[in-house]
Parts: C-alpha cells; structure tokens; sequence
C-alpha cells in the first residue's frame, strides 16, 4: 500500500476490503510521506519492518528485486489526488498490478498516460468506484442490459453530502484540507471527489455513455478555493436524458447516492441508505422489491452477495467486491484462463479516462456562455 497512514480513512477502508475475503494479504507499505508516520503504521499493522518504506520509490524498487514468491503481486494507491499518476506508472513499468483510488489522476493527460501504460505492460488497473460493487447496483445494470425496462428515455442521478457545509479548511482537518485544495485535488473539489461517483454509478447502471453536458459548478462555502456543489443535464448515446446532481453542502446529509431509471415499459430505483432493495416500476401492474440474497435475482447479483437474505451488506462488502473480483482476474490470468464477466466486471482505465473528462466537461460547461459542452474523452 502506498499512502494510508495513521489518520486516513480511505487506507483503514481499503485494508478491510482487500483482507475481507482471504485473497489479499497486506504485507509492504510507504503509508506516508513522513518516513516516521509510515513506520509507526506498519507496527500498528504488525508488518514486516524490513518490508515498511520511507518512500514510494523505494517500496517500488527494492519489492522488484525480490524473488517472484516474495515480492508483492499488487500495488494500493491510496493517496491524494495528485499522488496518482507517478506511482502508479511506476507500478506497471515494474510490473505490478494496481489498485487505485479515485478519481483516477490529477488531470485528463494523467489519466491517459495510465491508460497507455495498462496497455503498454498488459498489467491490471482496478480503480476503486465502490458503488458499483453492491449487488442491487449490478441487478439494476442486470436487468436494463436484458430490456426489462425496455429503450432507456431518463436518468436521474444524485449524491448529496453535507460534512462541507462550514468552511472546516485549516483547522486540522486534513481530509478538507487537501480536497478543497487545487495543488492536490485538481480542477474540481466536489465534482471530483463525489461527482465522479454519481457520475460512474449512471454510466455503468445504464449501460450508456454520456455525450454532452450543461452544468452550473460554484462554490457555495466563502473562502473555499474548489467547488463544492454542481449539477448537470445530461444526454446520452441513445438519445435519453438526466440529471446529475452532487454536493458537499447539503447540511444534515450523510451519503445518500441514489439513481433512477426510466424506460419505454417501467423504471427503476437505488438508494444506498437501503442498499439491499431495487424498486421497480411498472404502468400496468403493482411496483416490486428485489431484494438482495433471495433466489429470484441475477447471476450478477448472486455472485456479489455474501450472506442469506435479510442481512444487510453494505459499503464495506461493496467495497470488498472489487479487490475481490480483482484479485480472483489476477488468478485466473495467471493461469491462462479468461476470468468470467462476473469476475472482470470491476472499474478499470476506462471509467478512469471518462471519469476525468467529465470533471473537465463540467468545469468548462460552467464557466462558458454556451452551455452544452461535449464530453470527449
């Protein structure tokens, strides 16, 4: 792991989802910038001091020398923003797989750079968009893909937060420190942080791809130097339409990511506060609940559901079904096997590069007089 010292919460996350399943054991890190605070996270974490580094480089350098049955298979980026890129191309050049956070560089070129090099090495990129990861998120994909809802026509998208609604920068705390800060955050504060999520979860549910955009970006909180609020009509490749919503300043929001579908013959709906339930709706009959675990719902959905029905699962499992389904790729690869779709079904470069020409298409769309903009990759 690179990144992900003490006082992250985006590390602590990444380690219980790799080691969730048994398939991913943690044994190097650079946890941080300060060589102090990266060697006192490894003796929290009871690793290896020889295998805890004061520095990317040198984990990167000294784990690829060692023998194939020593050295780490895969590489979690869990840093800032701008922490990305440079790791992560080091990575692949030195032939390691990658975990990485998102959204997925700094900037647009960044994100294309990894994209050349997955290609370059024949390496892995796993890029962590958790959302995708529950099971009614991959149901409602399932059942739009099969035409249940018939020719897609709307699209409703939202994630609402609100920890960002006071100006908390520079009084200690460092998650809104850095991602309100442009040197480490990028363009985009809140359309990057979250909107990349909402804005994944839609493409991927859907099964399309967005085309153009009209957004209104601001920032809401005085002083603030990012934005921390936006919205955006939205069309696609089919010729339906949306909406985009995502904000940080929603007081009394926690992270209530919620889509809607709607179709020719019915609609569909998510919330992640109740995330084992998929709503449908129809114009001739009764609504119906899908709920996760039961024996009624896709092989999609069953092959990411870990306990019976009426337990929940939650952002942790979801979170888990990516390093999961990763890490069972890399097996299969390894042994010359093609992994199943269920297995290869994870966020990679692709959902990268789109990821970060939305936040670009945003901005842009913002700030200019004529308003649809489009998104090009």
């Amino acid at each position: 792991m690179i990144g992900g010292g003490r006082g992250s919460f985006i590390g602590a996350v990444h380690r219980m989802a790799a080691a969730l399943d048994g398939q991913i054991e943690l044994v190097a890190g650079a946890f941080s910038s300060d060589p102090a605070c990266s060697r006192l996270t490894g003796q929290d974490l009871f690793l290896d001091p020889e295998r805890v580094y004061p520095d990317y480089v040198s984990l990167l350098e000294k784990e690829a020398l060692l023998p194939a049955d020593k050295k780490v298979d895969i590489i979690s980026i869990v840093t800032p923003n701008h922490l990305h890129a440079a790791p992560a191309l080091m990575a692949l050049d030195k032939g390691f797989d990658v975990v990485l956070e998102k959204p997925m560089a700094f900037s647009l070129q960044e994100a294309r750079q990894l994209d050349q090099k997955r290609k370059e090495t024949g390496k892995e990129i796993l890029l962590c968009h958790t959302y995708t990861g529950y099971p009614m998120v991959k149901e409602a994909r399932a059942r739009i893909a099969r035409g249940e809802l018939g020719a897609v026509r709307k699209i409703y998208g939202e994630y609402p937060q609100g920890w960002l609604h006071t100006f908390l920068e520079g009084s200690q705390h460092k998650q809104a420190d850095w991602r309100t800060d442009p040197a480490r955050s990028g363009a985009a504060g809140a359309m990057g942080d979250i909107g990349t999520h909402i804005f994944n979860l839609i493409e991927y549910v859907s099964g399309l791809q967005v085309t153009q955009l009209c957004a209104d970006v601001r920032t809401v909180v005085s002083g603030r130097r990012l934005d921390d609020d936006g919205a955006a009509l939205l069309r696609f490749n089919n010729g339906a339409s949306g909406t985009l919503m995502a904000t940080q300043v929603a007081a009394g929001e926690e992270n209530k990511i919620s889509i809607r579908v709607y179709g020719e013959k019915g609609g569909l709906e998510w919330h992640q506060q109740d995330p084992n339930t998929l709503l449908l709706k129809w114009p001739d009959r009764p609504a119906e609940v899908v709920r996760t675990g039961t024996s009624y719902v896709s092989d999609a959905a069953s092959h990411n559901t870990r306990v019976p029905a009426g337990h929940p699962e939650g952002y942790l499992e979801a979170f888990a079904n990516l390093y999961r389904n990763f890490a069972l790729a890399l097996r299969a690869k390894a042994s010359g096997q093609t992994p199943s779709a269920y297995i290869a079904d994870y966020p990679g470069t692709t959902e990268g590069v789109r990821g970060m020409a939305f936040i670009d298409c945003m901005i842009d769309s913002s700030r200019a007089a004529q308003k649809w903009t489009d998104l090009t990759v």
